[in-house]
């Protein structure tokens, strides 16, 4: 494939306690990196997409290990700023059953974060780009984060370069002074395709479905009642062509059903619904969701295969430990194909 896809964001060193343990019993932590922007590109990459991923990172052999772990998994990292004095981190305690899993974040004056505007020079990195990807998380690290991917936007917009968005609302972030409802839409305005959650269009912008929870679906979620939230998001933004929203039934915190709706050409699509009986990880599965459309509709004339990519790949993401989603073209499509019964392939 001859498309090439960039990505704008931070990557986190991922420390998480091992299995099930809470953090307040555990003498260890498993190290991995990740980050929402980061683990797209991962997913493009693995399936043969020419990526490049901007970030900054300090000169450390912490951001040494990080950008080899991206050069591994054929992300493009030349447009990757050095500077600044510390990587990001978060913490995982994965939740089980009842209990809920949790993220503790520690990444307040990264590198990253003190990205500023001029710092990258996005008519160079988007020469030849057909797609931009960024989402909400970057521009609630700081002022400097919304502004620097503001003017991303609107060179990208310039360059008619597809942009796409993951509004990814992450309350513990928002800490600036600022709220997303203040700085996500001058930014949202030049998007071609929004995602969203069940929640981040209330969280963002206060547009809802009427009459659901989604602490109380029992795993059952009626899509059809998500086609106002996307023809009210269409409205307030009337650049997107495309809304698409992933839809968590959660039963507990280790069963979840999965599914998604894209709304495109007046008609809201609906993709198959997953029963995830036995989740591995469940962290960038929006990512991985992400991932899997952005590379469907660049691949598919068809939105509704492009959907069912998508989401078949998110599905096989909760089966696979860390943030990345390391699985190929095949095995999507072979879920796709109604293959879900995990026999060895010899």
């Amino acid at each position: 494939m001859s498309k090439k896809v960039v990505t704008f964001g931070e990557i986190m060193l991922r420390l998480a306690t091992p299995g099930f343990e809470r953090i307040s019993q555990c003498s260890q932590l498993n190290v991995n990196y990740g980050g929402g922007e980061a683990n797209v590109a991962v997913s493009l990459a693995n399936f043969g997409v020419d990526t490049e991923f901007v970030t900054r990172l300090p000169n450390n052999d912490i951001a040494d290990a990080i950008l080899a772990t991206l050069r591994k998994h054929n992300v493009g990292i030349k447009e990757i700023l050095r500077g600044g004095n510390r990587v990001g981190i978060y913490f995982l305690e994965t939740g089980a059953v009842s209990r809920s899993s949790k993220v503790i974040y520690d990444r307040a004056a990264s590198s990253f974060a003190q990205i500023e505007p001029g710092m990258v020079n996005w008519r160079e990195v988007f020469k030849g780009a057909d797609w931009f990807h960024w989402t909400g998380i970057t521009p609630a690290l700081s002022q400097s984060c919304a502004d620097a991917c503001l003017e991303a936007i609107k060179v990208a917009n310039e360059m008619g370069v597809t942009v796409s968005t993951d509004l990814n609302f992450r309350k513990n972030l928002w800490q600036y002074g600022k709220k997303a409802s203040e700085i996500m839409p001058s930014l949202v305005e030049g998007c071609d395709l929004i995602l969203a959650n069940e929640e981040d269009a209330e969280m963002v912008f206060g547009i809802k479905p009427d009459g659901f929870a989604s602490y109380d679906t029992n795993g059952l979620i009626n899509p059809q009642i998500f086609k106002s939230v996307c023809r009210k998001v269409m409205d307030r933004f009337p650049r997107a062509k495309k809304v698409a929203i992933s839809l968590r039934g959660s039963i507990n915190a280790n069963r979840n059903t999965w599914r998604g709706v894209m709304f495109s050409d007046g008609k809201l699509l609906v993709s198959q619904d997953y029963d995830i009986t036995h989740i591995v990880d469940r962290v960038g599965a929006g990512d991985s969701f992400m991932g899997g459309l952005i590379y469907g509709l660049l691949t598919f004339d068809n939105d509704q295969k492009a959907l069912d990519f998508g989401i078949a790949a998110s599905c096989l993401k909760h089966t696979i430990y860390g943030d990345f989603n390391l699985v190929t073209v095949d095995e999507v499509e072979k879920l796709m194909g109604g293959d879900s019964s995990g026999r060895v392939s010899r």
